[in-house]
């Protein structure tokens, strides 16, 4: 039989996010880091697989390449229903990649409609006529309108989709929503007579996700965030069950590496240096100049490892970022500190790290990459949107690891993470 839910996310946080609530409905789930090479197995013992991409920031072209070469292996796969995952904020830009990848997608699938929604009200990202809100503000008024490679500064997510797309976008609200799956339905069926190919989906609830849940079955394809994976395993009958997250035993010394500029990274970070614990901030100017702050940074983590958790790491607040843009350029300080916080974990797993947490997409991605890290068995919620996840290593030992979105995760996320593999061990 092959893979129920098949899903491809656009980073790599994005996609444990996913896959966590997914686990939590009780769907045995295994993340691909990239598109498995052509004739893969597919994988044991799942009813869903993830794909994560690397693919929400770089050109429109290729990020719909890789979510085509992904969709054709997982339809190799039998996957009987197609999510494409994107940030709970909508992080995009006039020219995608949101739009461009729904549309590629829609075309290959041979189907007329889909929806969207980036709903997930677990971290306080609602829709409501249309537009997005980060807790109690829109989204244009949130921290996400300082991003520095998807500024986000307009809420209203049908002007947002409609400049990304040639297909017309409406709207689902939360009056149709509330009534229940039937009536989602009936609305899916008047927008499609009226020529709309995909719907913006109020959700302010969970509630609401689950309704939306039930009126897409059958769909072909839905995009959204993380939050709608709460009412998609109902459609095949899985119920919550704590045995789909069990992961190995955990072992070994304990490391963070955070590279995340957004602002509940932010707080993350301080609060983990007001406790007083080991830290080490790693500063792109000092990297840019030809200094081996890689090799001051591990030399710091030989000497605190033991007494451990260590936090390694490039959190700055906006203006800094501006700084350092304004002298390196906005992709080339993000690439520079990418890498080097992925050298910086190759090191740490070298010295026998064994339990990771890593914070920031697009430094996730580097540093899977780096790690060499094919696939993940996803374990349990640490936060909303955050689970441990467990991958093999050469030589039969396992990491586990967490790849945390910038925005998700209350202040104390950094000790909290590494006392619920306490816990679990006990």
């Amino acid at each position: 039989m092959g893979i129920r839910l098949g899903c491809i996310a656009d980073d790599f946080t994005g996609a444990t996010d996913l896959a966590n609530n997914l686990v939590r409905a009780g769907m045995r789930v295994v993340q691909t880091i990239g598109v498995p090479p052509a004739g893969a197995e597919q994988p044991m013992d799942a009813d869903a697989v993830v794909i994560a991409l690397k693919s929400r920031t770089i050109p429109a072209t290729d990020a719909v390449d890789a979510s085509l070469r992904a969709l054709a292996w997982l339809r190799s796969m039998g996957a009987e229903q197609i999510y494409f995952k994107y940030c709970s904020t909508f992080d995009s830009t006039p020219a995608g990649n949101i739009g461009p990848v729904t549309e590629a997608l829609m075309d290959a699938l041979g189907t007329d409609f889909t929806i969207a929604t980036p709903a997930f009200p677990d971290n306080g990202r609602t829709v409501f006529k249309g537009h997005l809100f980060v807790g109690d503000v829109l989204l244009s008024d949130s921290g996400m309108r300082h991003h520095p490679l998807t500024p986000m500064t307009d809420s209203n997510l049908v002007s947002v989709l409609g400049a990304q797309t040639t297909r017309a976008v409406g709207l689902i609200d939360h009056r149709v929503v509330a009534d229940g799956a039937e009536a989602i339905r009936a609305r899916i069926d008047a927008l499609r007579e009226d020529g709309v190919g995909m719907a913006v989906v109020d959700a302010v609830s969970n509630d609401d996700l689950v309704r939306l849940g039930a009126a897409v079955q059958g769909l072909p394809l839905v995009t959204a965030g993380s939050g709608l994976a709460i009412g998609l395993p109902a459609n095949w009958d899985f119920k919550p069950s704590s045995a789909a997250a069990r992961l190995p035993q955990a072992g070994g010394r304990r490391a963070i590496v955070s590279g995340s500029v957004s602002v509940a990274t932010n707080r993350q970070v301080l609060q983990y240096l007001r406790s007083g614990r080991p830290a080490y901030s790693v500063d792109p100017l000092r990297v840019a100049a030809g200094e081996d702050v890689v090799g001051q940074a591990l030399s710091f983590a030989d000497a605190h490892l033991d007494d451990g958790p260590v936090l390694l790491y490039s959190t700055e607040s906006p203006d800094m970022v501006r700084t350092v843009q304004g002298r390196l350029g906005a992709a080339e300080a993000g690439e520079l500190v990418e890498q080097t916080l992925a050298r910086i974990a190759e090191g740490l797993v070298e010295r026998g790290v064994r339990q990771l947490v890593v914070a920031g997409g697009e430094t996730s991605g580097a540093v899977v990459q780096a790690l060499g890290i094919t696939g993940l068995r996803i374990g349990p919620q640490i936060a909303p949107g955050v689970p441990w996840c467990a991958a093999p290593l050469p030589g039969g030992d396992t990491l586990h690891i967490t790849l945390k979105s910038g925005n998700f995760g209350g202040p104390d996320f950094f000790t909290t993470s590494f006392a619920l593999l306490d816990e679990e061990a006990s």
